[in-house]
């Protein structure tokens, strides 16, 4: 962990670079307190299926979630929030100021105790930097 989930209304792939909006969040996301490089994961996930206010079909909506392991101080998981959310804000100033739009991000943490994983990332992480 830390997992990114952006989730986004398909009428905006016309005028959001995803793929782009998605690098933005992850190289931030490796600037943030307490995150490890190999730990980052970020992802995006259409949304094609969807209602959002009057149900204007112009209405569009962003929501990232942050998935994190429970224990960090608020003081760090807000530093956290408002440096993802101020990338998130700035890619989208432009569609902001020509549509309806919904921006949205949240921090939720995951239960240390219950929490199942696998992987070698870090050991592969860990060997790259040390033969740079």
């Amino acid at each position: 962990m830390p997992h990114l989930t952006v989730e986004y209304s398909a009428n905006l792939e016309d005028e959001v670079d995803i793929p782009g909006l998605v690098r933005a969040l992850h190289e931030t996301a490796l600037t943030c307190p307490t995150f490890k490089k190999a730990a980052v994961r970020t992802r995006a996930e259409r949304r094609d299926i969807y209602e959002i206010a009057d149900s204007d079909p112009q209405n569009a909506f962003i929501a990232v979630g942050v998935r994190i392991l429970e224990g960090r101080p608020d003081e760090t998981k807000a530093a956290i929030g408002e440096m993802l959310f101020e990338t998130l804000t700035s890619a989208l100033n432009d569609v902001y100021e020509r549509r309806p739009i919904g921006i949205s991000l949240d921090i939720s943490e995951i239960s240390n105790t219950f929490n199942y994983k696998k992987n070698n990332l870090h050991d592969i992480m860990a060997k790259k930097e040390a033969a740079a």
